[in-house]
């Protein structure tokens, strides 16, 4: 049975006997059964109830990639793509294939992003398709629609920067559909139903924050911000008529005033404080309930550190990397974004030196130390990347503002450094550039500004360079090809209608 079929029987399936039961999602009214009813394709989508769980499962697919363990885990491959991360994990082979720029199709880290983001659309395309069948309050249908809209786009956008010409399926199929083996679509038609679906989700009555953690219009604008963003850089190359509607709607972000910096960066990995303050839009988790997997990745390989039996060294930061912040930053100091040195679980008094850049921003104390479940989410959008991104476009629209100098500043202030001032279009430009690989680090951010900038720092001579051609500190260089990721290979053996990305 080939692997699209599969997927479409197991959504069904899932749809049928229990997928609404819980959404894995970090709080009560995602993990509370709403609807105990024998569901069924023939009666489903009658309820308002039917209307909500539907759309609680197209948050699930942003939890696979998040995955990690002794095989690594599929969001590490954005951060091996980028040459500034490392791993003490030898059986972690997918890590060491895109780390070492030897990738192949058959990396399983690819096949979660592409079957998890298919599965979160399919989802999608049935909400949108059924909910206006449903008899319900019109605020309430509206909302969960833009909710829907918004995942369409999030999705799409990850996999087209990802992997290039992709399907692009806008309806509910079956095994009977003719888009059961879909043609790539052009890369404009992508994004022109990006930016439709996030018009309507913009229009849709959302708040602009939900503290429980569903879609909000911070998280809507958000992602309307970098999808213009990227749309003005490669591969589109969209210029200034784009880094204008990017700067538009990060500034509407900012006046919204609802966000702000935390003050802390401890508060970045607060159990306490997610969606809260600074977080716009997270994945979410839940201690003991829908715990997230990550923290056995983020501490050393076997050093005995932390209350978790698996210790596996995953990932961490090159030293080149970290040595390369400005003097002075406190994001380089310890226990503010990585930790060199920990306690041993079997005594607490001796602290060990671990001898590298481990990730702090994302290290749970609580869980490490005592419980080992971890309620920690995962940020997709906070504001910081917000005001970044209006830096940066507001510079190519008009060059370096006071707004944007300000909206750059704020984040420097944070880590102490200097405000940056009289810079040249060009230097702010860099600047900014710089501020972002800092700051959004290991958020699977890095590789996505790369690709659309065609750049990559060089934490050596502290300057950007071409992409193609850069060297990694330890020694691999990047190609053409590692603009992209192969396509998997089971969809290109299941479509022949799909053709591989040159090079792999």
């Amino acid at each position: 049975m080939n692997n699209m079929k599969k997927h479409i029987i197991k959504f069904s399936r899932v749809l049928v006997i229990g997928l609404l039961m819980t959404s894995a999602w970090g709080c009560n009214e995602f993990l509370e059964e709403t609807d105990k009813s024998n569901f069924t394709l023939e009666n489903y989508f009658t309820k308002p109830e039917h209307a909500s769980s539907v759309v609680n499962s197209i948050y699930q697919s942003l939890q696979p990639v998040m995955s990690s363990g002794f095989g690594g885990g599929p969001w590490m491959m954005l951060e091996f793509a980028t040459g500034l991360a490392n791993t003490e994990l030898g059986q972690a082979q997918n890590s060491l294939f895109v780390r070492s720029l030897i990738n192949n199709s058959d990396n399983g880290y690819g096949q979660t992003y592409w079957t998890s983001s298919y599965r979160g659309i399919a989802n999608a395309n049935l909400a949108i398709e059924k909910i206006p069948e449903i008899e319900m309050d019109n605020d309430e249908q509206s909302r969960l629609l833009g909710e829907a809209r918004f995942f369409r786009a999030y999705y799409y956008f990850n996999l087209i920067r990802i992997f290039g010409n992709i399907p692009l399926i806008t309806a509910s199929i079956d095994l009977t559909s003719p888009e059961l083996y879909p043609e790539p679509a052009s890369l404009e038609a992508v994004y022109n139903q990006i930016v439709a679906d996030l018009e309507v989700a913009e229009n849709s009555g959302l708040p602009w924050r939900d503290a429980s953690g569903r879609v909000s219009m911070g998280a809507v604008k958000s992602l309307m911000s970098s999808v213009y963003l990227t749309m003005a850089g490669y591969p589109l190359q969209g210029g200034s008529q784009y880094y204008q509607l990017a700067a538009e709607k990060a500034n509407d972000v900012i006046q919204s005033g609802v966000f702000d910096l935390f003050d802390s960066y401890d508060k970045l990995h607060s159990v306490e404080d997610k969606n809260l303050g600074e977080h716009i839009f997270m994945a979410q988790y839940a201690a003991f309930t829908v715990p997230s997997s990550w923290q056995v990745s983020i501490i050393p390989y076997n050093r005995g550190i932390s209350a978790y039996s698996a210790e596996t060294g995953g990932i961490f930061a090159n030293e080149e990397f970290v040595e390369s912040f400005e003097t002075g930053d406190k994001r380089a100091e310890e226990k503010e974004f990585f930790y060199t040195e920990y306690s041993l679980e079997s005594d607490r008094n001796t602290i060990m030196e671990l001898g590298d850049y481990y990730i702090w921003k994302h290290f749970d104390e609580e869980a490490q130390l005592r419980t080992t479940s971890s309620g920690m989410n995962w940020p997709i959008y906070r504001y910081a990347e917000i005001l970044l991104i209006y830096a940066e476009a507001m510079n190519e629209v008009n060059g370096p503002t006071e707004e944007a100098y300000e909206a750059v500043n704020l984040i420097r202030r944070r880590a102490n450094l200097p405000d940056l001032e009289n810079l040249d279009q060009q230097e702010f430009r860099e600047a900014v550039w710089r501020e972002k690989w800092v700051e959004l680090c290991f958020e699977n951010k890095t590789w996505y500004d790369m690709v659309r900038l065609r750049k990559a720092f060089n934490v050596n001579t502290l300057e950007f360079e071409d992409y193609v051609g850069h060297e990694f500190s330890y020694g691999p260089t990047l190609k053409e090809r590692e603009l992209l990721f192969p396509i998997p290979t089971a969809e290109i053996r299941n479509n022949d209608k799909l053709t591989q990305n040159s090079g792999y």
